[in-house]
């Protein structure tokens, strides 16, 4: 096995130690990438899948061995552009069916073939706000309802804020009802990941700014609205200090109810009151994180690398 040498874990409260062992080791399972994120585990086919948002790739690791997924991801257009074109978040819906942000093209869309049988095929979920292009949906997540959350920065256009294909001037955090009403929840600098606590009363909110590099907790309503923003972590202390390369990104919660958020330095991990329990230190930029099904594999996309480590 291929360790990554400069990461280790940081430990700042015992309690941890339930879920976290000090001495594991991060595990390379993939290397050589241009920007990845987005991984998602499989379980059906036992297969981790990842974007590579420049290359425009969705990749797989499965036994051992890392091979294109599908590709184009993220965009499909004839016209070549710079920028950040793949996919970024990905997750499945409540049917179990691949859904993506996709940078490119500026929309929420599904892909339209089997898991195991990958296409770049596509079907659009929503790509405008009250007529407006979306400026680029970042990372997604369902609720227990079916309801889906994304966030929308502007990272994949070509020239970010200052984008004359930006139709929207502002950053926002959607909810597309199944009714397939799509409601504005709010809007911050930076949106970027998202994630429900376990029993969905919970709403936390990553802002990838490093002038203001936190991360924020909402009251979730009856009606899936969320309300009552909080600062939940302030990070921004942390940017550009040596070793504490990255911003508030991609997150996961464990059924714990911990919050597994990368940021500063590699992954934060958090109890719900937004205590640092431990850090998780890659030696990279880390864009995003996901557990296996049975939580026993904590996976993480940072920088080239796509990591690994065992879980109690």
């Amino acid at each position: 096995m291929n360790y990554k040498q400069d990461a280790f874990i940081e430990i700042f409260d015992q309690k941890i130690l339930e879920i976290l062992d000090p001495e594991a080791k991060l595990e390379i399972l993939s290397t050589g990438h241009a920007w990845t994120e987005g991984p998602l585990w499989l379980e059906e086919t036992q297969t981790l899948i990842f974007t590579d948002i420049p290359n425009n790739a969705i990749y797989q690791v499965k036994d051992g061995e890392s091979s294109i997924y599908i590709k184009p991801s993220g965009y499909t257009g004839e016209t070549q552009r710079g920028g950040e074109v793949g996919a970024n978040g990905l997750t499945l819906d409540p049917q179990g069916r691949l859904v993506m942000c996709q940078h490119g093209d500026r929309r929420m869309a599904r892909m339209d073939s089997p898991l195991d049988q990958p296409q770049s095929k596509f079907m659009t979920l929503v790509d405008n706000y009250q007529g407006k292009r979306l400026n680029s949906p970042n990372d997604v997540v369902f609720d227990k309802a079916g309801n889906m959350y994304f966030t929308d920065p502007p990272y994949g256009l070509e020239f970010n804020m200052d984008d004359p294909a930006k139709e929207l001037d502002f950053q926002g955090i959607y909810c597309l009802k199944t009714d397939g009403e799509l409601l504005l929840l709010d809007s911050i600098s930076r949106p970027n990941g998202l994630a429900f606590s376990p029993d969905e009363k919970y709403f936390y909110l990553a802002n990838s700014d490093p002038d203001q590099a936190v991360w924020f907790k909402y009251e979730v309503g009856e009606n899936g609205l969320i309300h009552n923003r909080s600062l939940f972590f302030d990070a921004t202390s942390y940017v550009g200090k040596e070793g504490y390369k990255g911003l508030p990104d991609g997150m996961k919660v464990h059924s714990s109810g911990t919050i597994f958020a990368t940021g500063p330095g590699g992954v934060w991990i958090f109890d719900a009151a937004g205590k640092p329990l431990a850090r998780i230190a890659t030696g990279e930029a880390t864009s995003n994180c996901a557990f296996s099904t049975d939580e026993k594999t904590f996976f993480m996309t940072a920088d080239s690398y796509v990591l690994k480590v065992n879980l109690k």
